[in-house]
């Protein structure tokens, strides 16, 4: 079976969110926010894409898999089951269904993570992403911590053995 990561940025820093992708192995950050800009630094789209790359994990934007405003809104206000509904239409249109299967193509040739702002996956349109994927099995990362996946990196899916301190640095 295929897996994903999901990761959100909030509550977290540059570093600590590039040195969970490294411990665990990503090869492939996928940013699916609609508008790739944050007040946070290092969280924009080119300091993020080039900060990733000088790491060696390939950047991906798909913008089309990304919230729509009003989606945002209504999630931003706490209103998630509105904002299910409106993200969930959104995903049906025809940009958003070819963005999914170059996706889908892209997570069988490298390791890889869907980014947006959000800590809480149950909050953010990723996990409505990465649920369309088939047979795919997705796991939440949460970059306030790194260290957490190194500890647990036995239990990790496949991925046998942390490769090293300096793996992730």
């Amino acid at each position: 079976m295929t897996q994903i990561y999901t990761i959100g940025y909030e509550g977290t820093d540059i570093e600590r969110f590039v040195r969970t992708l490294k411990i665990v192995g990503v090869e492939q950050l996928v940013d699916v926010r609609a508008v790739p800009l944050s007040r946070k630094k290092g969280f924009s789209k080119n300091r993020l894409r080039d900060r990733v790359e000088a790491e060696g994990i390939r950047y991906v934007h798909l913008s089309p898999l990304g919230d729509p405003k009003d989606g945002r809104e209504a999630a931003k206000a706490g209103r998630f089951d509105q904002f299910r509904r409106i993200y969930s239409k959104h995903l049906s249109g025809a940009v958003a269904q070819e963005c999914l299967t170059t996706l889908a193509n892209l997570i069988v040739e490298k390791s890889t993570c869907l980014m947006c702002f959000e800590r809480d996956p149950a909050e953010c349109h990723r996990s409505i992403v990465a649920s369309e994927l088939k047979a795919v099995e997705t796991l939440h990362l949460f970059a306030d911590e790194p260290n957490r996946y190194v500890r647990n990196a036995s239990k990790l899916p496949g991925r046998r053995s942390y490769q090293g301190a300096s793996a992730a640095q």
